[in-house]
């Protein structure tokens, strides 16, 4: 939203994401280490041995500068080529790992270097956990917009309602590519029946119900991409269009945050996004800020 909307961030805060990048990356090569162990995949250079055993000395309360991350550079490519991360990588859905990895390091070479400053795409793509309610004010067009953005972890979700008294919308994030993975919390509940069920608390709460609420079914580049390799129907049985085609399994996504709706006269606003494609979000946004315009005015009007 700050990025479409011209808010430019200060040094410090690029200096703060250049830090959750370097996170990201050393925190994710561990997770493909220990992954490519667990799932008795071999090297395919035995050499890597000592490169992994470099990389997963990292401590992830270590504070990484330009300097620290450069050390681990070289261990990090030589990885990356390795067919044996490779593989682990290819069966990532088993494990957890973040969507932006192979990103970041595709494009080691220009990150891991002294000079590296990130680029508004690596932001668009840090990921960073939001902990407690984080509060963000954007003037669009003059007028002006507060964003309260919370936690979707369950040990946040506690946090979430002290926050909503006096709001006029709810934007709701749901990512449809996680259709076929679990919680981290637990390891055994599907991440998109959680959303569903999260969705169902808000969506039928009696203090919403003034209360716009826009689903967002967002990471539509890796639905995408799954739908050509992960057939939906062996995670959801009731699915009964082609798993072969996209609009079927759009279709079948909203229908499914759609069916736990028990107001079915107040409408529900959907819209398929890719959050890092920000030509997508500001046509989405638009369309999202006059909805969200006009039941303002409307209920000023009956007041």
């Amino acid at each position: 939203m700050r990025i479409i909307h011209g808010q430019e961030f200060d040094d410090d805060q690029v200096r703060e994401y250049r830090t959750v990048i370097y996170n990201n990356i050393l925190k994710g090569m561990r997770v493909l280490i220990d992954a490519r162990q667990k799932l008795n995949i071999p090297w395919e250079d035995e050499s890597c041995v000592k490169d992994a055993t470099t990389v997963f000395d990292f401590s992830g309360s270590t504070k990484l500068d330009q300097s620290m991350f450069c050390d681990y550079v070289d261990s990090l490519k030589k990885l990356w080529k390795d067919s044996g991360i490779r593989t682990a990588f290819d069966r990532r859905r088993e494990f957890q790992l973040g969507d932006s990895l192979k990103y970041f390091l595709d494009n080691i070479g220009r990150i891991g270097t002294i000079s590296y400053v990130p680029s508004k795409q690596d932001i668009l793509l840090a990921r960073k956990a939001t902990k407690g309610v984080i509060e963000h004010q954007i003037m669009i067009k003059g007028v002006p917009f507060m964003f309260i953005d919370v936690g979707g972890q369950r040990s946040q979700r506690q946090k979430w309602f002290q926050c909503f008294e006096g709001i006029t919308s709810i934007l709701f994030l749901a990512s449809a590519s996680e259709f076929d993975q679990v919680l981290m919390e637990d390891r055994k509940t599907n991440r998109l029946v959680e959303s569903c069920n999260i969705f169902e608390t808000i969506i039928n709460n009696r203090s919403f119900a003034s209360v716009s609420i826009i689903l967002f079914l967002n990471k539509m580049d890796l639905l995408q991409e799954k739908v050509a390799a992960v057939n939906i129907s062996q995670y959801f049985p009731e699915f009964k269009g082609d798993p072969s085609s996209l609009d079927d399994v759009k279709r079948f996504l909203c229908d499914l945050f759609d069916s736990r709706r028990r107001e079915r006269g107040k409408p529900l606003f959907h819209h398929f996004t890719t959050a890092i494609d920000t030509e997508n979000i500001k046509h989405v946004f638009q369309d999202v800020k006059d909805t969200i315009l006009h039941d303002n005015l409307r209920t000023l009007m009956f007041q």
